[in-house]
């Protein structure tokens, strides 16, 4: 999804060219006709604002007017002032009160989007600098999780509830959909948060030392044992312990982990007197802990112990809305951490990295916005420094025949083809669209053409012209389409 920009301007003409502008540099483009309007925009709990183009001389609440509300309720999205009155007293005036850049109107193109994109991204520097000062400090919170998903808000909603009680949390899903991260927000938006937040990876213990880790150890408890440990349940006290793909553990560890919970004290290996600890657990696992429970592998009283509270982040290839925002938070970072200067992904690269299916969730995406941050060579990152992504998307969409079930109805239509012989699969090309739904109805052709739409935005990675243009209609009906059949978002 696009960067939106709310444009303020009680001109409607002017405000039909902002849109126009704006939407030609990739932005998505919300409309208010004054200041009063924007600010109502600007307090709805479910409206996406990344950046203003605001109007400095409205005849309601004028620009300062608006740039005053935004300070007073914290809100600091970039803001580039117009105007058609250039006197320096405004432009001091303007910036004072907290706008990121001034333009007078009527402004270039050129210089219009050179003003947004620096005004994104000093503020998407800014942001992660202070996302990553929280995540140092244990004070990263549920506001600082970067989605716009839907399917991913229950998730946060109940992460939310979790974080105001001491409740076990036992987070579920894909390595890579990060599930560190929310249990790193929980952490910081209870009341634990400044105390140490402490995570242990319980798959890269060696089976020998996962009781000594956990628990510590006394000075000659075994060999190698040349200093007292206290073991990470006495590190976390009185904070969070967080254990990384618990499924993990060995038998012996799973008893003395589940004995600590239940006492709230833990024994050194070779220490003579338990220590008691004040820890909130919160657990995570890539594993299906009810089957590992079934078949023995888990421990049952265990397994119920962690299993209080359960969250389960779904993959990223199923929010794939989240792709765009997730590539640019990592593009603002590892720009500014290589000292490169990159500013912006196309929007050809950007549709190349929503059409692949990330087996590696937000980690792969992570690694591979590295990867093109030390190839690039401007200031934008295109397709060219996702050589691998490509050839996986590529060879997705090679046509491979598939197996379908023929519906009844098409069964009945063959009555002189005797049981045995009426073929249980039909074979049919990739991407092929069914005419027929699963009764055997023709389905209906809007249906139809929103499929094919669909899937030309997907099969020419949203490069709207070639859409257009191999679909046989005008650029301007297809977005008449678009709107029409719902996929505005596509």
């Amino acid at each position: 999804m696009s960067q939106v920009v709310l444009v303020v301007d009680d001109d409607p003409v002017q405000r039909r060219l902002l849109e126009t502008t704006i939407q030609r540099f990739g932005y998505q483009s919300i409309l208010a006709e004054g200041g009063d309007a924007a600010v109502k925009l600007l307090t709805r709990p479910d409206m996406r604002i990344d950046a203003m183009v605001l109007d400095l001389v409205m005849p309601d609440l004028d620009g300062l007017g608006v740039l005053a509300f935004m300070r007073e309720a914290g809100l600091t999205i970039p803001v580039i002032v117009q105007t058609a009155h250039g006197g320096i007293d405004n432009v001091v005036s303007a910036m004072r009160a907290g706008a990121a850049d001034f333009v007078v109107k009527p402004a270039s193109p050129e210089r219009l989007e050179v003003s947004l994109r620096n005004a994104l991204s000093a503020w998407a520097l800014a942001g992660e600098l202070q996302r990553l000062k929280r995540r140092r400090e244990g004070t990263l919170t549920i506001a600082d999780v970067i989605t716009r998903s839907a399917a991913v808000q229950p998730v946060l909603k109940a992460a939310e509830k979790a974080a105001a009680s001491a409740i076990s949390v036992l987070i579920e899903g894909e390595s890579g959909v990060g599930k560190e991260l929310i249990a790193r927000a929980i952490h910081g938006s209870g009341a634990r948060r400044a105390k140490p937040f402490v995570a242990v990876n319980c798959g890269a213990m060696s089976e020998t030392l996962v009781e000594s880790i956990l628990f510590g150890h006394e000075k000659g408890a075994f060999t190698g044992a040349t200093e007292r440990h206290p073991g990470k349940f006495v590190e976390a006290d009185g904070g969070t312990l967080f254990l990384d793909e618990v499924g993990e553990l060995p038998a012996p560890a799973q008893v003395r982990l589940l004995c600590a919970l239940q006492e709230g004290a833990v024994e050194p290996v070779g220490g003579r007197k338990v220590v008691k600890v004040d820890v909130r657990i919160i657990s995570a696992t890539n594993r299906n802990l009810i089957a590992d429970v079934k078949a023995g592998r888990f421990h049952e009283d265990l397994f119920h112990r962690l299993h209080v509270f359960p969250l389960s982040v779904p993959p990223l290839r199923t929010r794939r809305e989240d792709i765009p925002e997730l590539a640019r938070h990592f593009l603002t970072r590892f720009a500014a951490e290589e000292g490169k200067r990159v500013r912006g992904i196309s929007r050809e690269a950007l549709s190349l990295l929503a059409a692949a299916n990330w087996p590696g969730n937000v980690r792969q995406l992570e690694n591979a916005i590295f990867r093109a941050v030390a190839l690039a060579e401007g200031e934008e990152i295109g397709p060219g420094e996702f050589p691998r992504i490509a050839a996986q998307v590529s060879s997705e969409e090679a046509a491979v025949p598939q197996l379908v079930e023929p519906s009844p109805a098409i069964v009945a239509s063959w009555p002189d083809i005797p049981a045995d012989l009426v073929p249980v699969q039909i074979a049919v090309p990739a991407h092929s669209l069914p005419l027929t739904d699963t009764q055997g109805d023709v389905r209906p052709l809007e249906d139809i053409e929103r499929d094919s739409i669909r899937f030309a935005i997907s099969h020419y990675r949203g490069q709207m012209s070639e859409v257009a243009r191999k679909l046989r209609i005008g650029r301007s009906t297809l977005y008449r389409k678009l709107e029409g059949l719902g996929l505005e978002d596509a």
